[in-house]
């Protein structure tokens, strides 16, 4: 708070205290309405959960000696912002890989994706 001078301080005791205004950031996402999914990576392949396909990763280091791929054909168990958990369909080993070295996937059926709007 500032007294008459224009300097920042307690305020005394009898004199009027004033609160600043609240101040608003816009955070750059549409005012609230009905919810909408977007189509990032991650909710494309949560939206395809079960489903089989071939996923390609790629690492700075080496993986395995002389390489710095993995490609894994298995089901999507889960998706989030960051990461994917894959089912491996021939070890039933599960991966937990970073979105970062997410490189492409491959499926044999069709795949579900967001109603399109025309």
């Amino acid at each position: 708070m500032h007294n008459q001078q224009g300097q920042y301080g307690y305020p005394s005791q009898g004199q009027p205290q004033t609160v600043p205004p609240a101040v608003t950031i816009p955070s750059g996402r549409p005012p609230a309405g009905p919810f909408r999914e977007e189509s990032y990576i991650e909710n494309i392949l949560r939206l395809n959960r079960g489903k089989v396909g071939t996923f390609h990763f790629s690492f700075e280091n080496a993986m395995e000696a002389g390489t710095n791929v993995k490609a894994v054909t298995g089901m999507v168990e889960a998706a989030g912002r960051d990461h994917v958990i894959l089912s491996e369909q021939r070890t039933g080993k599960r991966f937990l890989f970073p979105m970062i070295y997410f490189d492409y996937a491959e499926f044999n059926e069709e795949l579900n994706y967001f109603p399109q709007r025309p």
